[in-house]
């Protein structure tokens, strides 16, 4: 059978895409799907552990999000540019991929000011794609006090999905508790519903952790314009699995555990670097992995996912895992159950 995007599109009210987080990280609700039985559960993010055991392995994405979304005035005209940071291509000159919008505006060798009393001043000096630029920032000081001066002019990068400005809570709820190589430009969303109390209850229980990278960039957000899905090209995104999260992965796996990749972020990540044996080999490099059905899964056997929007990669990889028949009743009854969609919205486990 031949998968097609119009297959992976269905009604989601505006109402159904949450604003913003959950009191407490292990209050969503959680929905248990069975792929076998095609049985439907539902529980709620503090019961996660009651579906694991000693020696199964829960793997984490650790990449952590940096407040990339600035507003800068261009030169002469005064115009008002919002700039989103996606790569640093190198340090010493200060240049970085960006989004600029609007894109029409922006040309080769405009001059752009940020902040109240210019404290960053960038020069674009390439068109990279249709709305992408690199610019050259001129800054005086070290890296460090560059970074701390994006940081200050920066603002955490909402998904324009939610439709508010940022606050102070989004600055460490749009976070995982874990996260710790700053690179992402949104955050892995599967893992944001892991409180500390909850982790603590799962390692007493002797349930196992593993922590991967993959830095987000928008190419995992960005929309898919061919009906044929295999002429679809994700844009590259860096990772890195290294060798002691391989090994916990690797001996739990010899044991017929449990492996739960923790979001699609996981599971691209796993699914990267994949010896013959079928076992994680350690990697640091960049994936381009674009999953959907059909796709032999060769790691996890299980997954921690949140509910998505319709046509897009993230729903695609998750029907490859559940199958898209028994994905599409999961999200008509968590419609009908009113459960939450999106970034701060609930999950679904999938044994």
């Amino acid at each position: 059978m031949k998968y097609k995007l119009s297959m992976f599109n269905f009604n989601l009210p505006k109402t159904r895409i949450a604003k913003k987080p959950a009191e407490n990280r292990e209050d969503s609700r959680l929905m248990v799907i069975d792929r076998k039985s095609g049985e439907i559960e539902h529980k709620h993010i503090y019961d996660l552990g009651d579906y694991f055991e000693e020696e199964d392995v829960m793997v984490l994405n650790n990449t952590k999000v940096f407040r990339a979304r600035l507003y800068a005035n261009k030169e002469k005209t005064g115009a008002k540019i919002e700039v989103f940071l996606l790569r640093e291509l190198n340090k010493k000159n200060r240049l970085w991929d960006v989004l600029v919008d609007p894109a029409r505006k922006i040309r080769i060798g405009n001059k752009l000011f940020f902040g109240d009393n210019d404290e960053l001043i960038a020069e674009v000096i390439d068109n990279t794609t249709s709305r992408g630029r690199t610019l050259r920032f001129l800054f005086d000081g070290t890296h460090e006090e560059f970074k701390s001066t994006l940081e200050d002019l920066g603002e955490t990068p909402l998904p324009k999905h939610i439709e508010r400005k940022p606050n102070q809570e989004d600055t460490e709820r749009f976070q995982t508790i874990f996260a710790k190589h700053e690179g992402a430009v949104s955050a892995p969303t599967a893992g944001m519903h892991f409180s500390k109390i909850l982790m603590k209850q799962m390692e007493i229980k002797g349930i196992q952790f593993a922590e991967t990278t993959l830095h987000i960039g928008l190419g995992t957000f960005s929309e898919i314009l061919v009906e044929d899905l295999s002429k679809h090209k994700m844009e590259s995104e860096e990772i890195h699995i290294p060798q002691d999260a391989a090994q916990i992965i690797n001996n739990s796996q010899g044991k017929g555990k449990k492996i739960c990749a923790v979001g699609t972020t996981v599971m691209r990540t796993l699914e990267s670097s994949v010896s013959t044996k079928m076992e994680v080999i350690p990697f640091k490099g960049w994936t381009n992995l674009f999953i959907f059905p059909p796709y032999n899964f060769q790691i996890a056997n299980c997954m921690l996912t949140n509910f998505h929007l319709p046509k897009s990669s993230l729903m695609m990889q998750v029907a490859a895992f559940s199958g898209l028949d028994l994905l599409k009743k999961a999200y008509k009854v968590a419609l009908k159950e009113k459960y939450n969609f999106h970034t701060y919205g609930d999950a679904m486990l999938i044994l």
